[in-house]
C-alpha cells in the first residue's frame, strides 16, 4: 500500500482524537485499513488550548492507526468544529449577463452562479472571522424558484438563496498547526456536522428532512437537511464532558473516575435505572471505596443531558426548521452511547429519535462500528467524494486561510 492510495480522516475532538485510514479500492470505494484513537486534553469546546497536548494525541493517534494498516500516511481530511462556529442564510440577486459568444443571450453560465454566490455572501463579518463555506440551497431564475442547477436555462434575472458559514480565524490556523508540527499535512478542513451526515444519514432523510445531533465530548453540533441540502448549522457550547464533571462533584470523585464511571454505568433516564443495582466508587487519597445506587446516578445525568437537549430543541425552533424534520432525528457522537439517550431526546424534542452509526465504509469497519467514529468515518467519505478536487495545502502559514477559503468554496458540491 502507497500512501497516494490512502484517504485519512482526522476527529480532532475535545474529549478524543481518533483516525480512520481507508485505502481505495478499483472500483472506487474505500475500505478501512487502520483506526486509531487517543484521548485528548489539549482542546476546550472543540478548541485548541494547548497545542503540544494536542500534537501528542494526534501523533499518538495517528501513530496507532499506521501500525494497524501497516502504512505512512502522508495527509489528512481533518474535522473542524467549536462553539465559534455561526451561520446564516443570505440572499444575493444579479441580472443575467448578455456576454457576445453566448449561444442565446439571457442563458445562464457557470459566471453568472458565481457572481450570484458571491453577491449573497456580501455580509458584514467582524475582522476575527471569516467566511469557511458558502452553500447554496436553492436559486430562482425570474419568477421560477426552487431550481438547483440553473446553469443553461434562459433568464434575466437570477437569485441565489445560500447558507454562510463562518468561523474563528484562529481556530482554523491552530487546528492545521497542530496537524502539521506531527509531519502530516492537512489536504481540507471540513465542518464536523457535514462529515458526520456523510456517514450517517440516508440520501432519503435529506430529502424528507432530518436533524443531525452529533452529541460530542465539548460541544454539541446541529445539522438540518431539507430537500437534499444543509439548511441550518449550529454548534451548543456544552456535551459529554459537563455530564462528567456533574458525576465527579455529585460523587465527589475525580473526572477520570467519574468519566469510567459514565461509561460503564451510566444511564440518561432515571426511570430505567434501578435502585438495587450497585455501584462501587473508588475512594480517594486512600479512603475506602463507597457504593451509591445506579438511580442516584442516573439522577445526576438526566438533568444535564436534559438541558442540551432542550438548547437544542430552542436552537432548532429559533431556526424554524424544527417542521422540517420529517424524518425526526438521528443522535451519534459519543454521548450517544449513554443508555435511553433516544429515549430522552424523544421526549425533549418531540420527535422520533435514532441513534447513528456510521456506515459506508468496507474493511475492518467492525473495528469503527460506534458512533465515536462518525465524523472520522465521514471524513473518509467526504474525501472519497471530492478526491480529484483537493489541492494539499502548502508554504507558509500566513497565507493559510486564503487557501482554506479557496479549498472552502468546493464544499457540498454534491448538494447542488
Amino acid at each position: 500500500m502507497s500512501a497516494s492510495s490512502m484517504i485519512v480522516g482526522l476527529d480532532i475532538g475535545t474529549t478524543k482524537i481518533s483516525v480512520i485510514i481507508a485505502e481505495l479500492t478499483g472500483n472506487g470505494d474505500a475500505s478501512i485499513v487502520g483506526v486509531g484513537y487517543c484521548p485528548s486534553t489539549g482542546m476546550r469546546r472543540g478548541v485548541v488550548v494547548n497545542i503540544d497536548k494536542t500534537t501528542e494525541a494526534i501523533e499518538k493517534a495517528i501513530m496507532e492507526a499506521e501500525r494497524m494498516a501497516g502504512v505512512e500516511i502522508a495527509s489528512v481530511y481533518a474535522g473542524i468544529a467549536g462553539d465559534h462556529i455561526r451561520s446564516i442564510n443570505s440572499k444575493g440577486v444579479i441580472a443575467v449577463s448578455r456576454e457576445k459568444g453566448k449561444a442565446h443571450p439571457n442563458e445562464i453560465t457557470q459566471k453568472d452562479v458565481d457572481r450570484v454566490i458571491e453577491a449573497a455572501k456580501a455580509v458584514a463579518l467582524p475582522m476575527d472571522r471569516e467566511v469557511l463555506h458558502v452553500l447554496p440551497q436553492e436559486f430562482t431564475v425570474d419568477d421560477q424558484e426552487g431550481i438547483k442547477e440553473p446553469v443553461g436555462m434562459s433568464g434575466v434575472r437570477l437569485e441565489a438563496d445560500v447558507h454562510i458559514i463562518t468561523g474563528a480565524v484562529t481556530s482554523a490556523q491552530n487546528i492545521y498547526r497542530c496537524v502539521k508540527r506531527t509531519g502530516i499535512t492537512v489536504r481540507d478542513l471540513v465542518l464536523e456536522p457535514l462529515a458526520s451526515s456523510y456517514a450517517i444519514l440516508t440520501q432519503d432523510e435529506k430529502e424528507l428532512g432530518v436533524g443531525l445531533l452529533d452529541f460530542g465530548g465539548g460541544t454539541t453540533d446541529i445539522a438540518i437537511f431539507y430537500d437534499g441540502t444543509i439548511r441550518h448549522t449550529s454548534v451548543i457550547g456544552f456535551g459529554g464532558e459537563y455530564v462528567t464533571r456533574d458525576i465527579a462533584l455529585g460523587l465527589k470523585t475525580p473526572l477520570e473516575q467519574a468519566e469510567n464511571i459514565k461509561l460503564e454505568h451510566g444511564c440518561a433516564l432515571e426511570s430505567r435505572a434501578r435502585d438495587d443495582q450497585i455501584i462501587s466508587i473508588p475512594g480517594v487519597g486512600g479512603r475506602p471505596p463507597r457504593e451509591v445506587s445506579r438511580g442516584v446516578l442516573a439522577s445526576i445525568i438526566q438533568p444535564r443531558v436534559q438541558e442540551i437537549f432542550e438548547l437544542a430543541l430552542h436552537e432548532i425552533r429559533q431556526s424554524g426548521c424544527y417542521d422540517l424534520l420529517t424524518t425526526g432525528i438521528v443522535l451519534t457522537g459519543g454521548g450517544a452511547l449513554l443508555e435511553g439517550v433516544d429515549e430522552l431526546a424523544e421526549e425533549v424534542t418531540g420527535l422520533p429519535v435514532k441513534i447513528g452509526r456510521p456506515d459506508g465504509l468496507g474493511g475492518l469497519m467492525e473495528a469503527a462500528d460506534s458512533p465515536v467514529y462518525s465524523t472520522a468515518v465521514g471524513l473518509v467519505l467526504y474525501g472519497l467524494a471530492h478526491q480529484h478536487q483537493m489541492d494539499v495545502f502548502r508554504g507558509d502559514d500566513s497565507k493559510i486561510f486564503q487557501k482554506i477559503v479557496h479549498r472552502m468554496k468546493q464544499w457540498f458540491e454534491d448538494f447542488f
